[in-house]
């Protein structure tokens, strides 16, 4: 501090700044977190940052996909349809194919459906304290890295095959799923449902007349077992069963007739009843004929 005169006592006081404090132009810059080796970045803000971009990038993938592609919805449950082939959703595949094995299903149940998920996702959940190794480089942690490919390998297979089995019993069976047998006929509803769309603007399904009333066919239909399910005159039963009027334009002879022996969707096969019932193979081949007659022209 030094001293000089004033007006009033002689002498002035004049503070200074002490010149053994550096004063900084600005604040330091901290150096960045690669120069520390075996250290992280801080989690808050930046490590939780970044997951919060990604998870954001992640959401609107998904929503995109769900907005893009309704989910595909089927038929009533019905517990008589024993040609019905249960599937889980694509991310249950290869679990749901894990259970096929002998060694995971029948007196291994408990093996299958607690036993290894709970071995694979109890690891994933003490990974972190199991494996407190600084080195991040992947091919020099051998054995995390190992029993990722392990595991990435092994639901990418059992995913394939699951998929596969289900279209090779789909074609061996000659069964049409049901989400695609409902989305034809919601189409086909929307065309002779709709008045002023699709189809000549008619009001209903019963609007399309019945072809060859005096056809042996019709007959035929009202000793089947196709009447039961879809009305004896072909009008369906509470929006739940299709109607038959029109068929034909969906169907021809041989496709129906495939139908009646092998079912498709929900419904089962109805050869056998039929022969049950009393009917013959060439009744049957008429009643094919007949249907396959029914259209809205």
């Amino acid at each position: 501090m030094a001293h000089q005169h004033d007006d009033k006592h002689g002498e002035k006081v004049v503070y200074v700044g002490d010149s053994r404090v550096v004063k900084r132009a600005q604040r330091p810059v901290p150096r960045d977190y690669s120069a520390y080796p075996g250290k992280s970045e801080a989690f808050v803000p930046n490590f939780l940052l970044k997951e919060w971009m990604v998870g954001a990038v992640v959401l609107v993938g998904f929503m995109v996909l769900v907005i893009s592609h309704p989910a595909p919805l089927g038929y009533p449950a019905d517990p008589t349809n024993t040609q019905f082939i249960p599937m889980p959703d694509w991310y249950f595949l290869f679990l749901y194919q894990l259970l096929k094995y002998p060694y995971t299903s029948e007196g291994f149940k408990v093996l299958g459906t607690i036993g290894i998920p709970a071995i694979a996702f109890g690891s994933l959940l003490l990974a972190p304290f199991l494996d407190t190794g600084k080195e991040r480089r992947f091919y020099r942690r051998p054995v995390a890295s190992g029993l990722m490919l392990l595991s990435l390998a092994a639901i990418f297979y059992l995913t394939y095959v699951s998929w596969d089995h289900y279209q090779h019993e789909l074609e061996t069976r000659g069964i049409t799923p049901e989400h695609i047998l409902k989305h034809e006929d919601v189409l086909q509803g929307i065309e002779t449902e709709i008045p002023g769309r699709g189809g000549g603007g008619s009001s209903s399904a019963a609007s399309i007349p019945i072809v060859e009333e005096g056809h042996d066919g019709y007959a035929i239909y009202q000793k089947a077992t196709c009447v039961n399910c879809h009305g004896n005159q072909l009008e369906g039963v509470g929006g739940v069963m299709p109607a038959l009027r029109g068929v034909g334009d969906k169907y021809s002879k041989d496709e129906i007739m495939s139908i009646i022996q092998n079912g498709t969707g929900t419904m089962p096969a109805q050869y056998d009843d039929n022969i049950g019932k009393g009917l013959t193979p060439e009744e049957l081949d008429t009643l094919a004929e007949w249907l396959a007659m029914q259209k809205k022209g």
